[in-house]
């Protein structure tokens, strides 16, 4: 279930590489442990996916300036610690990897964990999982 889709004005491209990014923050997600050591992130569920956006207007619009939104949907069952741990440490990955364009360039980021507790449907097919089950 865990997916990481990141939404952000095309005009990021020209000064980061998105790609890189994506692979950073899925090695970041495999990294995050509970309580008791376990992944929160399952290896054969965890996507990152990046889309820019077609059309975007940011703040008063008198500047280039960029934005990236990060949203992570996770199972529920997580402790509120291992959330925010998980919050924290992959918008630390994201400054990281902003940190030489935020000297020159006006960007904003959000990253937010959503939790989907009530599910209605969740219909799942995989030949991932059982490459990372043995």
């Amino acid at each position: 279930m865990p997916h990481c889709v990141i939404l952000y004005t095309p005009n990021l491209e020209a000064k980061t590489d998105v790609g890189r990014l994506c692979r950073t923050l899925a090695d970041e997600m495999l990294a995050i442990l509970d309580e008791g050591g376990k992944q929160v992130f399952p290896t054969g569920g965890t996507r990152v996916l990046a889309y820019p956006a077609a059309h975007y207007a940011v703040a008063d619009g008198k500047g280039d300036y960029g934005f990236l939104y990060v949203n992570v949907r996770m199972g529920a069952g997580r402790s509120e610690a291992v959330k925010k741990n998980a919050g924290d440490r992959l918008l630390a990955r994201v400054k990281e990897h902003f940190a030489p364009i935020f000297q020159q360039e006006l960007v904003g980021i959000t990253v937010q964990i959503d939790e989907s507790p009530g599910q209605v449907y969740d219909g799942k097919h995989s030949t991932l999982h059982p490459l990372f089950n043995r």
